[in-house]
């Protein structure tokens, strides 16, 4: 008997043992995160070629997008007055049509056959015939040409590196082929019976099998909706451990009122809006509770979230509590710190601020003052997590911006306590799906109304051809003694041109468009004690126009800035100009807003017009979460646990919900998923998302 013969093959088998892979390509695969045959099954196409789409190049339109098959039947690099291109003819029975490269010809000279069959995707135009510019292409294999069998055929995603040891997606279809035939029936399904019909799943094998190699639509619809519901329901049950981790903690019960929260309430020179009322309630529910509170307070620009901290603040402190304020930059800690101080100090609240620029001898005091319990209200930015800082009794933790704090940040200061209550605020509206996606752990408070005071900002998108009236329009308002932002776009991928361009921008405006005004600049590059100094000379009115790029997003508050114009800002998410513009508006006077167009698509077209229509943050959250995805929603600052394979959470409301429900109840009745029937389920959750539970205790 062979050595062979006693190998058994499972899903944990490393991938250089499948057959048709081998060392070398197993090592490329490895490097792609591709290590066993688990992980190859959970590599899933990105699209499919189905019969019923394929176009006829004889039936084609100028202008049209599509999928046509057919076989190569000519290739070769041509020579025109300008350049050099590659020239690949495309038959069908119908016709032929040109695909034509004029990049990256060397690469694309050697990847085609005479005869083999191709897929080609991309837009039709005409010269001298049909043509395709630079399409997107997949070889095909001669028994997989849906032409002559009617398959549906799965394109994978693939890199130039796996493409060069020939695992292109053609490649792939044929590695995967092979691990179905050898694990098909070593696949264990995670849910139960029972789950698997309340939910209307099919099994976890027939879901891998089916969305690899579908016979029909119909049942790779139905292995999609399994495989997607399995990504959202251990994300929500990771949730639901969180949220039972913190709930097993006791705290202490702040049943006093009578004090300090009358004193600040009277005041307060303005009514609270109904939205502020009803979140201040289920905040004091919280603190009647012996458990530590874990709320998220979302509320639009402007919706007045500081005076609710600051009274629940006064709640903690009527109960002999101290209060954490972090913020996530120095100007916004000093703008929190002057609000608490206004509404705490005369009335014996101690109140204090700490950021790096505090000096060393004023630092140490506050250290001293706030570990012997003389300071009520403490407010800063990550200075307050180091290692030195110790309260007497720390209550409450209120967390600003939280999104914009990693969550290491976030639970060092919750450590400075033992289990102190916890307040996180966010002016950015998260979608529903969204919001209980990365934040389904906490409680959820919504302020969604506005103080009756505030004078609606009127939004208005332009183009460069009214330039100089918008200058002009500016020109007016700061001589009025009021002051202007003028924010570009600073793009990741395009960081350093968009940086060059802003400060040639910067020059001119300083220089000649406004050269009898004081102007100031920040950007992101600036050192920050620079870039707070020129926040600082703006909000004091030192400055007439502040130029700046995003930086501004979040962390200053000048009342007396009444226009804003916003740059290419087409570049920018929905979610982002909704920030930049809730800079103004701040004040007694009319503010405005304006969108500066440079290039104008379809797409800019729409989404600068939600911006010109609503003021409604969480409807253009929702639209933004619809045209970018969540993956795009926070930027740099996004969650790991976002980067879904499958799922789509601005497109699988219902299914989050019903894996929420599933992943909540499973945990409502089995804390530490001990239970026999929840084995395999804990299992799962230990094995493919142990890098999401470092802050759980699962037991």
């Amino acid at each position: 008997m062979s050595e062979k013969s006693f190998f058994k093959t499972n899903l944990k088998t490393e991938i250089t043992y499948l057959k048709g892979v081998g060392p070398n390509r197993g090592a490329k695969l490895k490097k792609h995160g591709i290590e066993n045959i688990s992980d190859v099954l959970y590599h899933f196409p990105r699209r499919y070629i189905d019969r019923s789409n394929i176009l006829k190049i004889n039936k084609l339109q100028i202008g049209q997008e599509g999928l046509i098959v057919g076989r190569v039947a000519s290739h070769q690099i041509k020579f025109s007055r300008k350049r050099r291109f590659f020239e690949l003819d495309v038959r069908d029975p119908s016709g032929s049509i040109k695909c034509i490269w004029f990049h990256g010809l060397k690469w694309i000279a050697e990847k085609f056959e005479i005869g083999e069959p191709i897929a080609i995707y991309g837009k039709i135009e005409f010269y001298h015939g049909f043509r395709i510019i630079h399409p997107e292409f997949d070889l095909l294999d001669e028994n997989e040409d849906p032409i002559n069998t009617g398959k549906i055929i799965s394109i994978y995603p693939s890199t130039t590196e796996l493409k060069n040891v020939g695992i292109d997606s053609r490649g792939f279809r044929r590695i995967i082929s092979t691990a179905i035939e050898s694990v098909d029936n070593l696949i264990p399904d995670f849910y139960s019976q029972e789950i698997r019909q309340r939910y209307k799943l099919i099994s976890l094998s027939e879901a891998l099998r089916n969305i690899h190699k579908p016979d029909t639509l119909d049942i790779l619809d139905t292995s999609i909706r399994r495989l997607k519901f399995d990504e959202h329901f251990f994300i929500q049950l990771i949730m639901a451990l969180k949220k039972i981790s913190l709930k097993k903690n006791k705290t202490e019960i702040f049943n006093s009122v009578d004090n300090y929260v009358s004193k600040v309430y009277k005041n307060i020179n303005f009514t609270l809006t109904k939205s502020q009322i009803k979140v201040l309630k289920e905040i004091r529910t919280d603190l009647l509770l012996d458990k530590p509170m874990n709320r998220l307070i979302q509320g639009d620009v402007g919706c007045g979230k500081t005076i609710v901290a600051i009274l629940a603040s006064a709640m903690a402190i009527d109960n002999s509590a101290q209060v954490a304020i972090m913020a996530p930059t120095e100007i916004l800690s000093e703008q929190h710190y002057n609000s608490f101080k206004s509404l705490c100090e005369e009335i014996g609240i101690n109140c204090e601020l700490l950021t790096s620029e505090i000096k060393k001898n004023k630092k140490e005091d506050i250290l001293n003052e706030l570990k012997k319990g003389n300071i009520d209200i403490i407010v800063g930015t990550h200075a307050l997590i180091q290692d030195n800082i110790e309260f007497k009794n720390l209550g409450l933790s209120i967390i600003d911006e939280q999104h914009r704090f990693g969550v290491a940040h976030r639970k060092a200061l919750i450590k400075k306590a033992t289990n102190a209550n916890v307040l996180a605020m966010t002016a950015t509206p998260i979608p529903r799906t969204l919001s209980m996606t990365i934040h389904g752990d906490m409680d959820i408070s919504i302020i969604d109304e506005l103080p009756k005071n505030r004078i609606p900002i009127i939004t208005k998108i332009s183009n460069e051809e009214k330039i100089d009236s918008i200058y002009e329009f500016l020109r007016k308002e700061i001589n009025k003694k009021r002051q202007c932002y003028i924010v570009y776009p600073i793009i990741e991928e395009s960081e350093t041109l968009d940086l060059e361009a802003a400060n040639t921008a910067y020059k001119k405006i300083k220089n000649d468009i406004f050269s009898d005004f004081n102007i100031g600049y920040i950007h992101g590059k600036l050192k920050k004690e620079e870039r707070d100094a020129v926040m600082k000379s703006f909000v004091k009115g030192d400055l007439d126009i502040l130029v700046s790029t995003t930086v501004i997003e979040v962390g200053i508050d000048n009342p007396n800035a009444t226009v804003m114009l916003i740059e290419n800002a087409e570049r920018f998410g929905l979610t982002q100009l909704h920030q930049l513009r809730g800079r103004i508006g701040r004040g007694e006077n009319q503010s405005y807003c304006i969108l500066m167009q440079r290039k104008e698509t379809d797409l800019s077209n729409h989404r600068l017009k939600v911006m010109e229509n609503t003021s409604n943050g969480f409807k253009i959250s929702d639209e933004d979460l619809k045209l970018r995805g969540p993956g795009e929603f926070f930027g740099k600052r996004q969650h790991g646990y976002m980067k879904m394979k499958i799922g789509n959470i601005s497109k699988d409301h219902d299914l989050i919900i019903q894996s929420r429900e599933l992943a909540f109840k499973l945990i409502d009745k089995d804390h530490d998923l001990r239970m026999d029937q929840n084995q395999k389920i804990k299992t799962e959750l230990l094995d493919k998302y142990s890098n999401m539970l470092e802050f759980i205790d699962i037991g």
